[in-house]
């Protein structure tokens, strides 16, 4: 990491990550769903959590925390702003002009202006109309996309400074990833469960309602709203158009954790505590619930640290395979003409989720003939459906093998690739990516970031509003009022 802005304190890195997510994955209280409190009480983990989340409008966050916060802000704006012309942001779009409503927040990339609930479901959906947006592997959740578009929407409602969005936003992540890994992680999403709706929808309730200002007792109920919201299935693969996903991943947790909070703040009471007692939220989904797992680490380590930056605009099994052919193409400056054949190598069950779909973002084969033709992979590339039938690109597809490796499958970090490249004369070059670059591990730097922005907002808003989106986004703390930002985002 060479940046000299961003210089992450190795505590608030993945290992608090993992540990969290192997106690996450330990069976406790298998069938009580039990967290220590009598009948009529207040559970520690309810009592730690709300504490937290009312206090974490006053508590600075560490430097490394804050500049990484600025990342993520700045790419999910970016991925809203793109999304409102890809299919799903054009449906979020159309749905929410016909609903009216108060004009509190903007919808990115439009002239919307709505209520605070409608803002926050269709930049959800912008955020996630493409594989454009951030992730958290070890709880399996895209945070950006549920989160960001709440806690902007709240922000503008509220008139909130830019360190209050700041500190929300950081705040979602660590609420939302923790509800996640809380669940069971990855049991929970093998039993049929969307942990990408679960776990941002906690925390774009967290964000929203430390924008809102609600006391302890409000953040119970608010908390106990969103346990009544909370739902989702983990089959959005078969969802081919993008569109139900985009909603799943992005504008079902924005909207309910955005409501949530408005409700509550206007008066609405509810259970004091649905993390504990009779027919709790946990007990509901066991047996395999960590409870405590929600309160480990808080103000310790911050997970928007060890949440993943993409840069490609592609899947996420596709990241590493064009890293290592980027790689290779910048050092040995070979041409598409050149290549025999490239080999693929990715775990079995990322091959299995790119292997010649019939969408270009997702499709493998279709990247890697792009990535060989182009020397990159740019956003118009990867939604460039009549591209697909390009003969040139066709007859690159056909020297693409595409592998499922089983070590791979098992392999930490996760998402690594081996590629390998035969050219016509005879050379054989390999390039193994074991940590994709935008991962903790392996970070983006704070000019990556926003030359990916720049690159996604310009098309949309123009290059001199795409550049001034940028630089207020690094400057974020010294925005009085998120509302002043509007005009930046609207087209």
């Amino acid at each position: 990491m060479n940046d000299p802005l961003f210089k992450p304190n190795r505590r608030l890195l993945l290992q608090g990550s993992i540990a969290a997510a192997l106690a996450a994955a330990m069976p406790v209280r298998a069938q009580s769903g039990e967290t220590g409190a009598k009948p009529g009480e207040v559970s520690p983990v309810m009592r730690a959590v709300s504490n937290y989340i009312v206090g974490a409008a006053q508590k600075p966050l560490p430097d490394a925390a804050a500049e990484a916060t600025r990342h993520h802000l700045l790419d999910t704006l970016a991925a809203m702003v793109s999304g409102s012309h890809l299919l799903a942001g054009r449906k979020a779009i159309a749905y929410v002009k016909m609903q009216g409503g108060a004009p509190e927040a903007c919808v990115p990339g439009t002239r919307i202006v709505t209520s605070v609930v409608n803002a926050a479901l269709a930049g959800g959906m912008l955020a996630h109309a493409d594989e454009t947006d951030d992730s958290h592997a070890v709880s399996l959740t895209h945070p950006g996309c549920g989160i960001v578009p709440a806690a902007l929407a709240m922000a503008e409602r509220e008139r909130a400074g830019g360190t209050a969005l700041l500190r929300a936003v950081a705040l979602g992540y660590d609420i939302g990833t923790r509800m996640s890994l809380a669940l069971g992680g990855y049991a929970f999403s093998a039993a049929g469960h969307g942990t990408h709706s679960f776990g941002p929808m906690f925390g774009a309730a967290a964000a929203c309602g430390s924008l809102a200002r609600l006391n302890t007792e409000q953040v119970r109920y608010l908390l106990s709203y969103t346990t009544q919201q909370a739902g989702g299935l983990s089959n959005y693969a078969r969802d081919t158009e993008h569109v139900e996903k985009a909603f799943q991943f992005g504008g079902l947790p924005a909207r309910n954790g955005a409501a949530a909070a408005t409700m509550v703040a206007s008066g609405m009471s509810g259970i004091d505590d649905a993390f504990s007692g009779d027919r709790n939220f946990f007990f509901a989904f066991g047996p395999k619930t960590n409870p405590e797992a929600l309160t480990r680490g808080l103000g310790e380590t911050y997970e928007v640290v060890n949440t993943n930056i993409k840069r490609w605009t592609v899947g996420s099994p596709i990241q590493a395979p064009l890293d290592s052919l980027f790689e290779l193409i910048k050092t040995n400056k070979f041409k598409a003409d050149d290549v025999e054949k490239v080999v693929v190598r990715i775990s079995t069950s990322g091959a299995k989720t790119v292997n010649n779909r019939s969408m270009p973002d997702i499709n493998m084969q279709y990247m890697v003939a792009v990535m060989l033709l182009d020397g990159t992979a740019t956003l118009e590339a990867a939604h460039d459906f009549k591209r697909m039938q390009d003969p040139k690109v066709l007859e690159l597809k056909k020297r693409v093998e595409l592998i499922g490796d089983d070590d791979l499958e098992r392999a930490l970090p996760s998402r690594q690739a081996i590629v390998e490249v035969t050219l016509r004369d005879g050379r054989v070059l390999r390039h193994h990516t074991k940590e994709v670059r935008g991962t903790s591990a392996n970070p983006m730097t704070r000019e990556e970031v926003g030359e990916k922005a720049f690159d996604l907002c310009a098309p949309v808003l123009g290059k001199k509003r795409a550049r001034e989106l940028v630089e207020a986004v690094w400057r974020i703390e010294k925005v009085g009022n998120v509302r002043s930002l509007r005009h930046l985002l609207q087209a």
